[in-house]
């Protein structure tokens, strides 16, 4: 009877999650399918369901050169941005975790403080920044205002606050140097919650699109969430060529979440070295 009734209870329990995938994974698939319709389909079911296949959109978004490199910025700014969480907030949070000072504990109050606060909220300052340093309409307003997070912060101290000092003592007493300890002893044993706040960083500034849209002007500058925003007409939208587009952004995403897979879930459920 228990083992009916637990087979029963694990029945239920992967339909609904089957449902749950489906429901999920149903947009995604409707996008890629109309990514190889041919162009001037719409989203109509009859011109979904088809058997019209082409590569003839993938092939117009690469040869127009708008779109390789708006591509191209996207690469390069959620690469350099990524960059510089890791080193930018593992430095500071390693500072944080292990140097309790007033300043310190300020600094942090400040982090939670900025955590509360919507990133939209700052849009306007950071405009008149950017038109004020110069930095408007540059790779500079795209890449420097990011290049440190509150919630990385947050995240690599926290856990490093879990990881035993005695390991940095025990390389202290062997004659290892800060920048040693700091690069060759602390931050392989983060290499988790890097990950995970890597893999963040990086999917958020790949999907931005309202502050490159603001922050910058010129073609040759634009990401590409503002690239495939451009693609859409004022009558109307040529369905197959945006999906095309869409899915070439969604492409990398779901590359680094398959290759990356097994370093977010350790990250995640990852609980630190308790002393």
């Amino acid at each position: 009877m228990v083992r009916q009734t637990s087979r029963g209870t694990m029945f239920i329990r992967y339909a609904v999650l089957t449902i749950l995938l489906a429901i999920m994974v149903f947009p995604m698939l409707w996008m890629f399918r109309v990514a190889f319709l041919p162009a001037g389909a719409g989203l109509d079911i009859a011109d979904v369901m088809s058997g019209a296949v082409t590569l003839a959109n993938f092939a117009d978004l690469f040869t127009d050169g708008s779109i390789v490199r708006a591509l191209f910025n996207s690469l390069v700014v959620g690469l350099v941005v990524t960059l510089g969480n890791i080193l930018f907030c593992f430095m500071v949070g390693y500072a944080l975790a292990r140097y309790r000072t007033i300043a310190n504990k300020l600094a942090f109050g400040s982090c939670l403080i900025v955590l509360m606060i919507p990133a939209h909220v700052v849009i306007i300052p950071l405009y008149i920044m950017a038109i004020k340093s110069g930095w408007y309409d540059s790779y500079a307003v795209l890449i420097i205002p990011w290049l440190v997070t509150p919630i990385g912060i947050f995240l690599v101290k926290q856990y490093i606050e879990g990881i035993p000092s005695s390991l940095e003592e025990a390389a202290r007493v062997d004659g290892a140097s800060e920048p040693a300890i700091l690069f060759r002893i602390v931050m392989p044993v983060c290499k988790p919650v890097l990950v995970v706040l890597a893999i963040q960083v990086f999917v958020t500034n790949w999907n931005s699109f309202l502050y490159p849209f603001i922050l910058t002007s010129r073609e040759s500058l634009r990401t590409l969430p503002v690239a495939l925003a451009m693609l859409q007409g004022h009558q109307a939208i040529d369905w197959p060529h945006l999906m095309a587009g869409s899915a070439l952004a969604v492409l990398p995403v779901l590359a680094v979440f398959f290759v990356m897979q097994r370093h977010i879930l350790s990250g995640i459920m990852s609980g630190g070295i308790k002393q």
